[in-house]
């Protein structure tokens, strides 16, 4: 009998300083579960918020109307700190990836002042026309916004 191959070891935990851009949200009451920590999905839905304000407050997505759209194919988040109700949520972003037709993006939500993550995850967009649904080009004005927050210059 041979022995399992050891884990692979989990990448160091994200400080503040590893992202560009932030948004703090507010726990709710709701957001804790019965084991009295923020659920899972909250998480996902932070996530989704604060890169959509991101989006909208540099002019990148105009809700309803802007003709090449973002969609969302691929998220993930390695939870590393419990959170609950009445914390602060910090998403922090950062552009890791900005390839033809999509951007992934690293995030990191911090429990209130905390300097390291209590969360770490991924968000990718794949950029499409709203009518067809089929990918496009990032138009290049979405592109200026995303390399503002961007660590790798592009690709």
């Amino acid at each position: 009998m041979s022995l399992p191959p050891p884990a692979a070891a989990r990448p160091p935990v994200p400080c503040r300083a590893a992202f560009r851009w932030f948004h703090t949200i507010g726990t709710r009451w709701m957001d804790n579960d019965v084991y009295g920590h923020v659920n899972n999905v909250v998480y996902y839905s932070w996530i989704d918020t604060a890169v959509n304000r991101f989006l909208i407050d540099h002019g990148a997505l105009v809700i309803g109307s802007s003709a090449v759209v973002g969609i969302v194919a691929e998220t993930g988040c390695r939870f590393i700190a419990q959170m609950a109700y009445p914390d602060d949520a910090t998403v922090g972003l950062a552009v890791v990836h900005l390839g033809r037709s999509s951007v992934r993006y690293e995030v990191g939500v911090f429990r209130n002042a905390e300097d390291s993550a209590a969360a770490v995850g991924h968000f990718v967009h794949v950029y499409v026309d709203r009518a067809t649904m089929r990918p496009v080009p990032i138009p290049g004005d979405v592109r200026a916004v995303l390399e503002q927050i961007s660590r790798t210059g592009g690709d």
